[in-house]
C-alpha cells in the first residue's frame, strides 16, 4: 500500500490512444445508429463516465482530412504550419535519407478491373486485398529493377503502402502548376479516368503507372495470389506528394519524454520528426489482425522505461470504412476495448501509476463515405487520481468557451451517469476544442 502511495505522488503519466478512424455516421443497419454507439466497450464507457468527454476540430478549415494533418494536429503541430506532406513522413519511418530538394510520393500497390484502356479501369481495391509485406516487398524490389533511374527511387514498405522519392524534383505545388494526385483509397468502385495524375508533371507520374501494369500483371506472385482467390496487386497508384519534414522537438513544447506505437509509417515518421521513440511491434499489420495485445504490452513496457507520454495509434477501425465493413468496424472497435484499453489502464492500475488517457479518433471514416471527413471527433479524457462521475462533472465558464475565446455550443443538459463514448453523447456535454494542438495542451497542461 505504501508503495502505491509512492506511486501515486510520481510524475503523472500520459497515454494517448488514437482509434483511427473510428467515427462515423448512423447506419441504417446498425438501427440508425453509429459502431462506436452499438459497439460493447464497457472499459472505454467506464472512463467516459468517470472522466470528461467533448469534441475537438482536428482538421485546419480548407485542409484535407488525411491521416497526416490529423495526427500532426493531434500530437500538437498545426497543420498549417509544419505540414509537409505525407509520403515525406513515411520516408522518414523507413530511414531514407532526404536532401532539401527532394521531393516524395506515396505507391500503393492496388488491383485495378481489366479493361482494353488504362483510364477505363475501376479501382477495385486501394490495399490490393491487404497484401501481405513478404509478397509486397517483392513486387516494389521487382519494379525497382525495371523502372528505377538516376532521378526517381522506388523504396519498398509495409503491405500495400511503398514509397517514391525524386531526388532533385520540381518544385511544384499541389495543383495545375504542380501535382494533382488523388488518394486511391477516395475512389474505391469508381472508374479512374477523371482520377488519374494531372498538372505539369503528370506524364512523368502516369508514365510510371502504365508501366507497372506490365510488369505486374504476369508477375509470378500475383499469379499465385489469383489461383489462392486472392486480388492481385496489378497496378502502382502514386499520390500523396511530400518533401522533407521539420518538426520542433516535443519534449521542448511540453517537457516530457515520449514514444510512440504504430504500425504505419507516417506515424512512425511524425515521431521520429517531433523526437520521440518510435516502437516496432512484431506482428502489428495496421489492419483488423494486427497484433492487438502486444501494441498494448509496448505501452506498457514505455511507460515502465520511463516515458512520460505514449501515443499508440490504432489503424483497424479506419480500414474498414474504406472497406465500407461495417461489422469488422464494430469488432476493431471492440477488440481495442478489449484487448488495448482493458490492458493499458489494468497495468497502470496494478502498478499504481498516476496517468491521464485520451482517447480519440483522428477523423471520421464513415462507411458510407469509404474515405475520411472532416468533422469533429468525440475525445475522452480520464484521469486516475480525478475520477468523476459524468453528471457530476463541471461546467466552468472556462470551459463554456474555447481555448482561444470564442463561445462554445451551450450543453443540452447534464449528463447521465450512464454516459457512454459516443459522437452524439459527446456532443452534448458542450465541451468542445477548436484544434488538435489545444486538446492536447488541454489534456497535458491543464
Amino acid at each position: 500500500m505504501q508503495q502505491t502511495r509512492q506511486n501515486k505522488m510520481e510524475k503523472k503519466k500520459y497515454i494517448v490512444i488514437l482509434i483511427d478512424g473510428a467515427a462515423d455516421y448512423k447506419i441504417a443497419e446498425l438501427g440508425d445508429k453509429t459502431p462506436l454507439q452499438v459497439a460493447k466497450k464497457p472499459v472505454i464507457d467506464y472512463l467516459a463516465m468517470h472522466g470528461k468527454i467533448g469534441v475537438v476540430k482536428t482538421i485546419p478549415d480548407g485542409m484535407s482530412p488525411g491521416s497526416d494533418t490529423a495526427n500532426l494536429s493531434i500530437l500538437g503541430y498545426d497543420p498549417r504550419i509544419y505540414y509537409s506532406g505525407r509520403s515525406s513522413l513515411e520516408a522518414v519511418s523507413m530511414g531514407i535519407r532526404l536532401s532539401d530538394n527532394d521531393i516524395t510520393f506515396r505507391c500503393n500497390l492496388v488491383t485495378l478491373s481489366e479493361a482494353k484502356n488504362y483510364s477505363d479501369s475501376i479501382m477495385i481495391d486501394y490495399s490490393a486485398g491487404e497484401i501481405p509485406t513478404e509478397e509486397s516487398r517483392i513486387l516494389i524490389k521487382d519494379l525497382a529493377k525495371l523502372l528505377d533511374t538516376e532521378e526517381i527511387k522506388f523504396y519498398p514498405g509495409i503491405s500495400y503502402r511503398h514509397l517514391i522519392v525524386w531526388k532533385n524534383g520540381p518544385d511544384g505545388s499541389n495543383g495545375p502548376d504542380g501535382f494533382e494526385l488523388t488518394p486511391p483509397h477516395d475512389i474505391s468502385g469508381r472508374r479512374i479516368e477523371e482520377y488519374l495524375p494531372g498538372g505539369k508533371y503528370k506524364d512523368t507520374i502516369l508514365d510510371l503507372m502504365l508501366k507497372s501494369t506490365g510488369i505486374l500483371k504476369n508477375h509470378p506472385v500475383n499469379k499465385k495470389r489469383i489461383s489462392a482467390g486472392k486480388r492481385p496487386a496489378n497496378s502502382i497508384w502514386i499520390w500523396g506528394k511530400g518533401s522533407k519534414p521539420r518538426l520542433d522537438s516535443f519534449n521542448k513544447k511540453y517537457g516530457i519524454e515520449g514514444s510512440v506505437i504504430s504500425a504505419v509509417d507516417l506515424i512512425k515518421g511524425i515521431a521520429i520528426c517531433a523526437g520521440l521513440k518510435a516502437v516496432n511491434v512484431e506482428g502489428a499489420t495496421g489492419n483488423i489482425h494486427t497484433n492487438f495485445s502486444g501494441k498494448a504490452k509496448a505501452v506498457v513496457n514505455e511507460i515502465k522505461n520511463g516515458k512520460d507520454f505514449v501515443y499508440i495509434h490504432i489503424e483497424a477501425p479506419d480500414e474498414c470504412g474504406h472497406q465500407g465493413n461495417v461489422s469488422n468496424k464494430v469488432k476493431a472497435i471492440e477488440i481495442i476495448d478489449r484487448k488495448i484499453v482493458k490492458g493499458i489502464k489494468d497495468s497502470l492500475d496494478e502498478m499504481g501509476m498516476n496517468y491521464k488517457i485520451l482517447i480519440l479518433p483522428d477523423h471520421p471514416t464513415p462507411v458510407s463515405k469509404l474515405t475520411h471527413t472532416s468533422e469533429p471527433v468525440p475525445f475522452l479524457i480520464y484521469d486516475s487520481l480525478n475520477e468523476t462521475k459524468s453528471s457530476e462533472m463541471e461546467k466552468s465558464s472556462n470551459e463554456k468557451k474555447s481555448l482561444n475565446g470564442k463561445n462554445q455550443v451551450e450543453p443540452e443538459g447534464k449528463s447521465s451517469y450512464n454516459q457512454t463514448y459516443d459522437e452524439f453523447s459527446a456532443q452534448k456535454t458542450g465541451l468542445f476544442i477548436n484544434s488538435g494542438p489545444e486538446l492536447l495542451d488541454y489534456f497535458i497542461k491543464k
